[in-house]
């Protein structure tokens, strides 16, 4: 563990950013030496100044280059810097529950601090509340490695010092707000999706997410019904009824909505995912291949409650770092 808090130490950041909403901290992990750097979307996405402290030190400024809500991520670009040490990536893909990982930021303003612990669970349907309100669901790698206000963005590491997760959230005790503090249920979103959704934004500035073409709410049998398929989208073209039970996705359950929210949000845009459609009553299964269309990520889409509907793609938390 010694290791990989020395290896990553030098590519982890610590953000501070003051706005009219007051003053705020997170972190980020460096992703090129020319410093371009991904956070999470709550750590910076309502604006502001950025002062970004780097781990030698020195003090720079920094500008959003662009955010994915329905992620929680946001790249941002640091002014006058060069020959950074970029983090090594990982693949989330290849965890396994019990393995070790180690947490780096900067909770309470703390720079720099290393906790450590395993991976808890994976897949875990993760729904936070932003700064504005909106929920935010996705597919996460929960961990007990202890993570607190200002650990938002920072990275969640394997003992080879690789990033396997972009810290973003805690269960917390009951409370309704974050003061709570950790109580070893955390949560990161997998490097697979966070590198994507990075390098899209790198490249165009913006970043997609997919789109089953839905809309639904739970249902009855504790699975995702759906009310309304969305003319022209990819579950017409799958032949996806009205009416009809989504039972999984791929081999994983849906036991709610947010489930399949968050796994559908799992895959890339225009990738072919095989769902488990059932009739009304969850009787009767057939597999069906769907191609995910694509959409632009701007804004996140709240999660169904009680006689609500939700058009996917994109239960509780606190996002971390604000």
């Amino acid at each position: 563990m010694q290791f990989a808090a020395e290896k990553v130490s030098p590519s982890t950041i610590d953000i501070g950013v003051q706005s009219g909403y007051g003053s705020s901290e997170g972190t980020g992990v460096v992703l090129t030496a020319d410093g371009f750097v991904l956070t999470n979307n709550h750590v910076v996405g309502n604006g502001g100044q950025i002062t970004v402290t780097l781990s030698d030190g020195r003090k720079v400024s920094a500008k959003v280059v662009g955010t994915s809500p329905s992620y929680d991520l946001a790249v941002i670009k640091l002014d006058g810097v060069s020959g950074l040490a970029p983090a090594e990536l990982g693949k989330s893909s290849d965890l396994k529950v019990g393995q070790p990982v180690v947490a780096i930021g900067s909770p309470l303003g703390l720079e720099g601090t290393v906790t450590s612990g395993i991976v808890s669970a994976l897949d875990r349907t993760v729904q936070v509340q932003g700064d504005n309100g909106e929920a935010v669901v996705y597919n996460g790698l929960q961990t007990d490695a202890s993570i607190n206000p200002g650990n938002s963005g920072g990275p969640l590491v394997n003992v080879d010092g690789q990033v396997i997760g972009i810290n973003s959230s805690i269960r917390g005790n009951g409370a309704q707000n974050a003061s709570s503090g950790s109580i070893g249920l955390g949560f990161a979103i997998p490097v697979d999706t966070a590198a994507r959704v990075a390098n899209e934004i790198i490249a165009k500035g913006v970043a997609m997410k997919p789109q089953l073409g839905i809309l639904g709410g739970d249902s009855s049998n504790g699975h995702a019904t759906i009310s309304q398929v969305v003319p022209g989208g990819a579950a017409e073209a799958a032949g996806i009824k009205p009416g009809e039970t989504v039972l999984k996705v791929g081999d994983k359950s849906v036991t709610a909505f947010t489930d399949l929210m968050a796994q559908i949000g799992a895959h890339a845009p225009g990738s072919k995912v095989t769902l488990t459609v059932a009739d009304t009553q969850g009787n009767n299964p057939r597999q069906v291949e769907v191609t995910l269309g694509s959409v632009e990520d701007k804004a996140p889409q709240t999660a169904p409650g009680s006689g609500q509907s939700q058009e996917l793609p994109f239960g509780g938390g606190f996002p971390y770092g604000r």
